[in-house]
């Protein structure tokens, strides 16, 4: 377990300064713009909602494996203490 830490803790030590340099692409920035200078706010909403999408996708994913995580373990549990009590 405690490695398991420490990988995890590594892992936010050196990806975290990675998340500044990769924050905005140059060419979704500028054509948002534009657009906006030009009072076309839709797309910018647009936008926004497909961040949301790719925001959401990876929690949703940890959440569904570990949901089947712990039924399984919970099920192994309940089987080892069943064949205890034979």
């Amino acid at each position: 377990m405690k490695t398991l830490l420490k990988c995890i803790a590594f892992l936010i030590l050196v990806l975290l300064p990675l998340a500044d340099t990769a924050a905005q692409c140059a060419m979704c920035r500028t054509q948002l713009e534009n657009n906006f200078s030009n009072g076309n706010t839709g797309i910018g909403a647009g936008m926004n909602v497909g961040i949301l999408y790719l925001l959401i996708m990876p929690y949703l994913a940890v959440f569904i494996l570990g949901y089947f995580w712990y039924k399984s373990s919970k099920n192994g549990r309940r089987e080892r203490n069943s064949a205890l009590t034979r």
